[in-house]
């Protein structure tokens, strides 16, 4: 059935730009929406007086395997990244955090809020992908020994991610007073077994796991994020937690996301099918390489030359991109995964430019 929340004018502008969703809620979001009784935020949720923050975490605690008092919650992704990294750096003398050379530019910025200082460890550019050399990133963090490191798996904007083996690897060969904190926020999209999550967490008390409702279930304006962090941490739980609960509202919506797997993997099919279409339409083009991505977005090298051109042609059709700027990546595209009809009108407007639409 169609539903009335078109959140998106779609006679307006198509925001390519920022890795939001471009598609429909799940029906029984709408339906969580549409049902909330607004007499609810009259009252604090009292699943704090069972010791426990939220029906949310609740709930992840079920899916994921992680004991509930291990479960993290926030408003988004952000804001678990803002709260660990403030807490773990500005507790002792060592303010250091290692983060990847080709990364979201919000991770050093939250670094220096706090008086810390970051240290960026490099991608490797392999063929048709961004990687990571884990040995390396292991003798990186052993030689400067960070108070914490960051990894992003996936890596906004490069797309590349790391395996649970990889992730053991690593955390079996660095200090154990190294707080380590992988942004998951686009990790559903690889694949939807998150049975690695509760064995790293329950042997690691110094890993820290972020994810968010944002990117895979669509909901960046609900601003709910949740993660997992390692045992003995209890001064960051309070830290982190909300004395009162949650927004009540968020949660109803939430837990309706999380019970809506099966719709949001169909989105995630028609936005593999874009990844196919760029790849088939742009890839070997003079100047062109599109990279391997496993988030919502793609990055694409394309010849800067044609820059303000193309620049032009999108805002005529009413759409916008990222266009890199990002030292090494300035002539790089990051563009959302979207619905078809948008993938097609972006590619045919690059091919357009380039006078390749014959």
């Amino acid at each position: 059935m169609q539903n009335e929340f078109n959140f998106l004018d779609r006679n307006e502008f198509n925001f390519l730009d920022r890795n939001e969703f471009n598609f429909e809620p799940s029906q029984k979001v709408v339906d969580a929406i549409r049902n909330f009784n607004p007499k609810d935020l009259c009252f604090y949720t009292r699943i704090y007086d069972q010791g426990k923050k939220s029906v949310i975490s609740v709930r992840l605690s079920e899916i994921y395997g992680v004991p509930e008092e291990q479960v993290l919650l926030a408003y988004g992704g952000e804001d678990i990244l803002k709260n660990a990294i403030h807490y773990f750096l500005m507790n002792g003398e060592n303010k250091t955090i290692l983060i990847p050379e080709f990364s979201w530019w919000y991770y050093n910025r939250v670094a220096s809020e706090c008086g810390g200082t970051f240290q960026m460890y490099p991608l490797h550019e392999k063929a048709d992908t961004f990687a990571y050399d884990v040995d390396e990133v292991i003798a990186y963090t052993n030689r400067i020994h960070p108070r914490m490191l960051l990894l992003a798996s996936p890596n906004n904007p490069t797309g590349n991610s790391l395996t649970s083996e990889e992730i053991g690897r690593i955390m079996e060969q660095i200090p154990t007073d190294t707080m380590v904190l992988i942004d998951e926020a686009y990790a559903s999209f690889i694949c939807s077994d998150v049975d690695y999550i509760a064995p790293l967490v329950h042997k690691y008390a110094n890993l820290i796991i972020s994810r968010t409702l944002s990117k895979f279930y669509g909901l960046p304006g609900l601003r709910c994020g949740f993660g997992f962090i390692g045992k003995g941490h209890d001064q960051f739980m309070s830290y982190i937690n909300k004395y009162l609960g949650y927004n009540r509202f968020s949660e109803a919506v939430a837990l309706a996301a999380l019970d809506s797997d099966e719709h949001y993997r169909r989105v995630a099919d028609d936005m593999d099918w874009g990844r196919q279409l760029y790849k088939q339409a742009l890839d070997g083009l003079p100047g062109f390489k599109v990279y391997k991505s496993v988030a919502n977005f793609i990055l694409i090298k394309y010849p800067i030359e044609i820059k303000e051109k193309l620049q032009q042609a999108l805002a005529e059709e009413h759409y916008k991109i990222k266009f890199m700027t990002d030292k090494g990546l300035e002539s790089c595209l990051r563009i959302t995964l979207g619905r078809k009809e948008q993938t097609q009108k972006v590619v045919d407007t690059i091919l357009k430019v380039i006078g390749k639409d014959e």
